[in-house]
Formats: C-alpha cells, structure tokens, sequence
C-alpha cells in the first residue's frame, strides 16, 4: 500500500475544498440559483482543473495551490473588470428576456429561450402564480428562473389578453455605472437624446454621473448620482 499516495490525494481534497469554498465567498456567490450561464461554464472548468490534479501523481500539492489561486484571480479580476463595463457584463453573462409584456406572452421570446408553456407553467407556479392573468410582465433571467411582476386586479382581466390594459407598468435601467443601457432604450422605442432630456429636467448635465437611473411609465425617472450629497 502506498501511503504517500492516499495522504497526498486525501491533502489534495482537502485542499480543493477550502479552495472552492473561498472562491465562491469571494465571488459573492451566496447560492447556486444565483450563478449564470457564464459562471456555470467557469465552475465546470474549475471540476475538470481539480479533478485532473487530485489523482495525478505527478501534479503535487504546491501545483493545486497554484491553480486555485491563478484561477481566482483571473475570475476576480473578470468580475471586477466587467463591473466597470456594463455593457460587457451582458455579453458574457447575458441579458434578462422579457417573455410577458403588459400581460402579452411574446412566443418568439419563449422560442428563443427554448421555453414551452408547460415550463412556463411550472416556472410561474414557483412564483406562487396559477393563472397568465395575474401576470404583467415576466423577465426570465440568466440563471433560469423567472421573475414576475403581477397585476394589481387579476381577477377583473378577462377575454383577450390583448385588448387588456395593465395596471401596472415594468420600471427599467436605462443608465448603469453612467453608462447608458442601448438594449432597454431598444426595448422603450427610445434613444439617448431622450435620455438627455430626462437627466436635464433634473439638472443633470452628463449621463456620466449617473450610478443608475431607472425609469417607469408610471412613475417617471428616478436616479442616484455617483457623488451622493447629503445635507
């Protein structure tokens, strides 16, 4: 029986585990129905680097430790270099996709998201949601759920869904880190020169300073700057 080969895959576990542990706490990963499409395909990759390593002699501790750390930082760094580019953030970890809008299923966004009303179903039923009716707007988001914006008096909409008017309106970001969001303006058939206008109503100058700005039909614009003053 060779020892040395149970203690150093028994280390090398050990050792992996902690590892993993911490970089999902960096990562800010508090549960796994939070982690996207982009994260999914990181973590696989991260059980392929672990799992070559446990059980190869000739790969020592020291080797493990050093891709943990390697591959940590690379993930940090991604992160963090994405959080200053919004824009970049949709690209690799995808985008929120409006499948209900003002109570009107959009079947060629269930298509594109391979979803089919049985799933559709199940998914609104984890929302606590028995009926389309009850539904304004649905967003199915990155890491496959479903996030549901209800009407205010289901119970008075019947007939056609499309001669229904909502009751309620779905707010939007249209500025994310003082970067406008081209996508929702596509979405809100507006463009940057309204944007424009809105933030000089509110004696804004530049997009720039903006943290986020969320507009609603509703409710109109509402905002916070980067440099928050208080009196």
């Amino acid at each position: 029986m060779d020892t040395n080969l149970y203690v150093s895959i028994g280390l090398k576990l050990i050792v992996a585990m902690i590892g993993l542990l911490i970089m999902t706490r960096l990562l800010g990963k508090k549960e796994i129905s939070q982690l996207t499409a982009f994260d999914f395909v990181s973590s696989l990759m991260l059980s392929e680097l672990v799992g070559n390593t446990i059980y190869d002699d000739n790969i020592h501790l020291s080797h493990l430790l050093f891709a943990l750390i390697i591959w940590t930082l690379l993930a940090l760094g991604l992160e963090k270099f994405i959080a200053l580019f919004p824009r970049l953030s949709r690209y690799a970890a995808g985008t929120p996709d409006l499948i209900i809008r003002d109570g009107i299923v959009d079947f060629k966004a269930m298509k594109r998201n391979n979803l089919d009303f049985a799933q559709l179903g199940m998914l609104l039923r984890e929302n606590n949601i028995f009926s389309l009716r009850e539904v304004a707007y649905a967003l199915f988001e990155t890491n496959g759920s479903i996030s549901v914006l209800r009407q205010k008096d289901p119970e008075e909409i019947s007939g056609n869904a499309v001669d229904q008017q909502s009751s309620v309106s779905l707010p939007a970001y249209i500025i994310e880190n003082g970067s406008i969001n081209e996508d929702t303006l596509k979405r809100l058939s507006r463009d940057r020169e309204w944007v424009d206008q809105l933030l000089q109503l509110s004696g804004i100058s530049h997009h720039e300073r903006v943290l986020f700005a969320e507009w609603s039909d509703s409710s109109g614009l509402y905002y916070q700057l980067k440099e928050v003053k208080k009196d």
